[in-house]
């Protein structure tokens, strides 16, 4: 009887997880661009992107894995990722979730523009900003509800500015046509730093310079 449960139950778990796969699939937004390039070389766009990336901001991310958007087992990681917030009850920690999650798909993001695949890239771009706006609303809740987020407004004011750094990078490796899309995209994090900013001014803490503000 316990081995037909379990055989159940293992049968139903994996019908699941297809329709959720397909599900996935046919609800990504899909985006298409063209090979169209800025005219610049290869070892351009490399020291271009370096200089970018050089700038000091002291904020790290966490590495996005092996099980990149264009991986078989990707559904599977989404899945887990979305499981794993439903099951996190305590608010900040939720918060600080978002933000990895935000994080990891903004890198996996920039690996796929560098591998030639924009498309892919854009949208798990914006599903990294989707992420990271989470976390900021999830903060702002908090705040208003008496939780102390000190912490977590310093950690999303660095975040900022880090997500900018990257976001910049990757728009030097797009495509000409999706380099609008992506400065519309950065946009939310220039609006995110300065709304938690003005939050650490207002307490009187430290605020994390902002590099970007000579452009």
């Amino acid at each position: 009887m316990i081995k037909r449960l379990i055989v159940i139950f293992t049968t139903i778990a994996f019908a699941f997880l297809i329709l959720f796969i397909s599900v996935l699939r046919s609800a990504s937004v899909r985006h298409s661009f063209s090979n169209i390039y800025a005219d610049y070389t290869k070892e351009e766009i490399q020291r271009e992107s370096e200089e970018i990336g050089g700038i000091e901001i002291d904020y790290y991310f966490a590495h996005p894995g092996s099980v990149l958007p264009n991986h078989p087992l990707w559904p599977v990681k989404a899945l887990r990722d979305k499981i794993w917030l439903f099951v996190t009850t305590d608010p900040i920690k939720k918060a600080e979730l978002n933000l990895l999650f935000a994080d990891k798909r903004l890198g996996s993001a920039k690996i796929l523009f560098e591998k030639d695949n924009p498309e892919l890239g854009y949208t798990t771009l914006t599903k990294s900003q989707k992420y990271f706006e989470k976390a900021c609303r999830i903060e702002q809740n908090s705040r208003e509800a008496g939780l102390n987020t000190d912490e977590l407004i310093r950690r999303l004011t660095l975040a900022a500015l880090k997500h900018r750094q990257a976001i910049k990078q990757i728009e030097f490796l797009a495509p000409e046509d999706a380099k609008p899309k992506i400065n519309e995209i950065e946009n939310y994090a220039k609006t995110a730093y300065n709304e938690k900013a003005m939050l650490l001014s207002r307490e009187g803490k430290p605020v994390p310079k902002n590099p970007f503000n000579g452009e």
